[in-house]
């Protein structure tokens, strides 16, 4: 079992910063590929970034390129996911997820969410 718990969501004007955090308890977080998640009201979830298990590899949505940047401590059992110039498309509930099967392997383990708002 793996347990994850995102924070850092909250409200945050256009152009501006938040960096999220999924913190994870249970197995050994370090071993695993950890992805971020994101669903707008009335849309399906999408793939935002991903983050191999030793942090030296990581892929992105193109929509989110060159603003947002996923980085992880294995100390911390923690992966981030810095988000910058955030506009209104950037809301939604961001989750995060874990792979046990390595990269391109579904996901087994997801958190509850945390919500972020993009106010114009």
């Amino acid at each position: 079992q793996v347990q994850l718990v995102e924070s850092g969501g909250g409200l945050v004007q256009a152009g501006g910063s938040l960096r999220l955090s999924c913190a994870a308890s249970g197995r050994t977080f370090s071993s695993y590929v950890t992805g971020w998640f994101r669903q707008a009201p009335g849309k399906e979830r999408e793939f935002v970034a991903r983050i191999s298990s030793t942090g030296a590899r990581s892929t992105y949505a193109d929509s989110v390129k060159e603003r947002f940047t996923i980085s992880r401590d294995n100390a911390k059992n923690t992966v981030y996911l810095q988000m910058n110039k955030l506009n209104s498309e950037d809301t939604a509930v961001y989750t995060c997820a874990v792979a046990l099967g390595g990269w391109g392997r579904p996901y087994d383990y997801w958190g509850q969410g945390t919500q972020v708002t993009v106010s114009s």
